[in-house]
């Protein structure tokens, strides 16, 4: 007969294996049948999955063609594993997503072609870690779309930016003479525009700045 201590002892071992793994196990996996962006596949069935902690640019902006492609070239046609997902915003399912043990989530966030988004999950430090060395690099878009002067048109040196915490109308302008013109960053890959002009800016939906004279 088996002791009593042995018989408690065996299913607390057992337990903390499973805690002590990376990650849980998951089903064998669905094929990766299309890439919508840099940071949304398809799945067989049509059903779309968006990577979280990845933010790509959209369709047409700067930096958009190089990571989807950076996606498209990993993610294809392969076998993976869809884990902790959640609905965003919108209701869309947005997952870690595996490739064997890579997870493309974090893979996509050290290519440079896509920002770090805020997100909360069992991978949150190691990705955020990954997040910031990537941007500290200036590669990718960082270097591409991200810059604080317009060396391809000099002469074009209004800076448009839209404010990520507010709504999407908050668009603002700063012309040189402004307190904040010197330090502020126009992010291409986030829709964020030089201009030529005042009235450019202002036809495109941007305001003057509070803090500019």
């Amino acid at each position: 007969m088996i002791a009593l201590p042995l018989l408690i002892l065996i299913p607390s071992l057992i337990l903390n294996v499973v805690l002590l793994r990376n990650r849980p196990v998951t089903p064998a996996g669905v094929r990766v049948i299309g890439v919508i962006d840099g940071d949304t596949i398809m799945l067989l069935g049509k059903e779309k999955v968006r990577l979280r902690y990845v933010d790509a640019p959209e369709v047409e902006l700067c930096g958009s063609e190089q990571a989807t492609k950076e996606l498209t070239s990993l993610e294809l046609g392969k076998t993976v594993q869809i884990e902790e997902t959640i609905p965003d915003q919108y209701g869309r399912g947005m997952a870690l997503v595996y490739d064997g043990d890579t997870l493309i989530n974090k893979y996509m966030v050290a290519s440079d072609w896509v920002q770090y988004h805020s997100d909360s999950s069992s991978q949150t430090e190691v990705i955020k870690a990954v997040g910031v060395a990537a941007k500290s690099e200036r590669l990718g878009i960082f270097g591409l779309c991200q810059s604080t002067v317009n060396t391809k048109h000099p002469e074009c040196n209004i800076k448009g930016n839209i404010d990520q915490n507010k709504s999407t109308n908050n668009h603002k302008y700063y012309i040189p003479g402004c307190a904040q013109y010197p330090f502020t960053i126009v992010e291409e890959d986030i829709g964020e525009q030089w201009f030529c002009t005042e009235k450019e800016a202002q036809v495109a939906g941007f305001m003057k700045a509070d803090t500019c004279k």
